[in-house]
C-alpha cells in the first residue's frame, strides 16, 4: 500500500536553507530523495490551503514559486473548513503553534500516514502527547530510515 505524506512547509523549504551545517545538508538529500519516490508513485503527497497559505507569505519570490513547484506533485489536497476549528484548537491546547496545528489537522483529516517535518520542538511535543495525535509524526530522516528497514 502506498504511504501517504503531508510534509510540513519547513521540509520544501529546506533546500533554500544554509547548507554548511551537516544535518541541513543530509535533510536536503532527504527531501530530493523523497521527491523522486513521489514522482515514481512510492509515495503520495498531500497539499493543504495551509501550505499555500503559508508559502504564499514568504517574501523571497523566487523561493516563493520553487516551493510552489513541488506543490504540483501532490495528488490530494486538504482544504480547510469550520469542522477543522474544534481539532486545530486541541492542538494549540498541547503546545503546538496555530499553523502547525492546522496543517496537523488537515494531515489527521486527509489519514496521512505520516507528518513529516525538520521542526524538532513539534516532534518533541509529539513524543509527549502521542496518545492524543492521530498522524504520525516523524523527522525527514526518520521517515527515510524507516523506509531502508
Amino acid at each position: 500500500m502506498v504511504k501517504k505524506l503531508y510534509l510540513d512547509l519547513c521540509v520544501y523549504n529546506r533546500p533554500f536553507d544554509y547548507q554548511g551545517q551537516e544535518r541541513v545538508a543530509l535533510e536536503t538529500s532527504a527531501f530530493i530523495y523523497l521527491l523522486e519516490k513521489v514522482e515514481k508513485g512510492s509515495y503520495v503527497l498531500i497539499v493543504s490551503e495551509a501550505l499555500i497559505y503559508e508559502n504564499n507569505k514568504n517574501l523571497n519570490e523566487q523561493r516563493k514559486s520553487r516551493v510552489a513547484s513541488y506543490f504540483s506533485l501532490a495528488r490530494e489536497f486538504a482544504r480547510t473548513d469550520a469542522s477543522d476549528v474544534e481539532r486545530v484548537n486541541f492542538l494549540r491546547e498541547l503546545g503546538f503553534s496555530d499553523i502547525d496545528a492546522l496543517h496537523m489537522a488537515l494531515s489527521e483529516k486527509c489519514r496521512a500516514d505520516y507528518f513529516v517535518t525538520c521542526d524538532d520542538n513539534i516532534i518533541k511535543l509529539y513524543k509527549r502527547h502521542k496518545d492524543f495525535i492521530k498522524v504520525n509524526i516523524v523527522s525527514l530522516i526518520e521517515l527515510i530510515s524507516l523506509e531502508v528497514k
